[in-house]
């Protein structure tokens, strides 16, 4: 007969934590918020991952009169990078804007008077392609030491 013997003191106690761990993940989801932020950020520096279209012609003209260009697309002032929040709570973690005119860049489509100019969509809320790993990786870490 063989007989197996467990430290259930110690093997409560992981669990213990482990259920602890999952009903307020809060930590692991705030990390989560933070390797997307820091993904959106990376976004705006590289200008796109993959490289987002270039500016039209007329776009580098009218920029350079104003003194915003040479310079990065989606930055001539700055708002737009600068508008990007995130947050957490103990079941999501996001990342998010709210200005204005976030959509018609991420998306793109037809934007000005009587929608007669086409923006190209230069999706500045994605992941890179390490990102999604990280964020497993940091819930794994998150897990691992709530157990011991």
């Amino acid at each position: 007969m063989i007989t197996i013997t467990l430290d259930s003191a110690r093997l409560t106690a992981a669990l213990q934590r482990l259920a602890a761990s999952g009903r307020d993940p809060s930590p692991a989801m705030r990390m989560a918020a933070g390797i997307m932020a820091d993904s959106v950020e990376e976004n705006f520096e590289g200008q796109g991952r993959p490289k987002w279209r270039s500016l039209a012609a007329s776009t580098v003209r009218q920029r350079s009169k104003e003194g915003s260009w040479p310079g990065k697309i989606l930055q001539r002032r700055g708002d737009l990078a600068r508008s990007i929040t995130r947050h957490c709570d103990a079941t999501s973690a996001t990342v998010g804007t709210n200005s204005v005119y976030a959509a018609i860049h991420q998306f793109g489509g037809q934007a000005g008077r009587g929608r007669k100019v086409t923006i190209p969509a230069r999706p500045f809320l994605t992941l890179g392609p390490d990102d999604e790993e990280d964020i497993v990786q940091s819930f794994a870490r998150f897990l691992g030491e709530a157990v011991g």
